[in-house]
């Protein structure tokens, strides 16, 4: 089955859960200063870390029959940053190898994303690019993605409607199905203010190759149950479109977060309910986690959806 059967024919898709936190707090792991995950692929220890985290979600999902989407760990894996770094291009290859590798291990529908995200900062907008200049911008790893022949891309933490429907454009061209994630607030709003409803419509007008769907990630769902049920927000075209959600454990803001030296997380339990009760307002079909989360909230939400 090719990714989009599975979120054609599927109601209910499990994604991975938390990575970045997980590799710092429990392996002592180090990033690198410019390409920060990515990095970990020619480790022993970075890869030994990383197939123990996808190979507890796969088992998690294979546990509930649900089909698994992993991505590689490569959000900040641009022209930009591999070029000032000590790495080349071939590190987008090398992490699609690594995970294809692991995949090959699991017993579970499993389906391998490239993730690419904004330029700047996905908390505040600062340094966002407009439509050209990220359709340019991005083209780099997005080809290069293709060349390694993942199954989708998901583009995420884009915190304003340009630079998203930049990315969006340059994915077109070759033709890989994706999926784009906002950064929101609870106003139902992008970080740049745009309304989620208006984002949507716009990207999708924009392109002939339109997303598979539209998510939110590193947020809580309370945050994001509110920023739903905004009059704008609760209509038909983003109960069709906006499908998914990578839950953050805390329900503090994006502001009050980047401020915090401790890491906020809610108990499994408390976390599934909340994750689960979106789908009382929209038809919510990809689950996932991200900062807080761990094997114990992604089973949790397993066993719901």
């Amino acid at each position: 089955m090719s990714f989009i059967d599975c979120v054609n024919n599927r109601n209910s898709i499990l994604m991975e859960g938390a990575l970045g936190e997980r590799l710092k707090r429990e392996y002592r792991l180090v990033f690198d200063e410019d390409v920060v995950m990515a990095g970990l692929v020619y480790s022993d220890n970075g890869r030994r870390a990383l197939k123990e985290l996808w190979s507890e979600y796969a088992k998690i999902a294979g546990i509930y029959h649900l089909p698994f989407l992993a991505t590689t760990p490569t959000r900040r894996t641009n022209q930009e940053r591999v070029g000032r770094s000590k790495f080349d291009s071939t590190i987008i290859h090398e992490n699609v190898k690594f995970l294809r590798e692991v995949q090959e291990l699991q017993d579970v529908e499993m389906y391998i994303g490239g993730l690419v995200g904004c330029k700047g900062d996905a908390f505040t907008g600062e340094d966002a690019l407009d439509l050209e200049s990220s359709k340019d911008f991005h083209e780099w790893e997005v080809r290069l993605f293709a060349e390694a022949g993942v199954d989708f891309l998901y583009a995420a933490l884009f915190p304003n409607v340009e630079e998203a429907a930049g990315m969006a454009l340059a994915i077109e061209k070759y033709k890989i199905p994706y999926i784009i994630s906002f950064t929101i607030k609870k106003d139902g709003c992008l970080i740049d203010g745009t309304r989620i409803s208006d984002a949507i419509k716009y990207i999708d007008s924009l392109t002939a190759n339109k997303p598979v769907c539209y998510m939110t990630n590193c947020v809580h769902p309370r945050i994001v149950y509110e920023a739903l049920l905004q009059p704008f927000n609760n209509n038909e075209m983003v109960h069709n479109r906006f499908k998914g959600i990578q839950v953050n454990t805390s329900a503090l803001s994006y502001a009050e977060l980047d401020n915090s030296k401790d890491l906020k997380v809610a108990e499994p339990t408390e976390i599934a309910v909340d994750t689960v009760k979106l789908r009382e307002i929209s038809p919510f079909q990809i689950f996932g986690g991200c900062c807080g989360t761990d094997g114990r909230h992604m089973s949790e939400i397993a066993k719901r959806i």
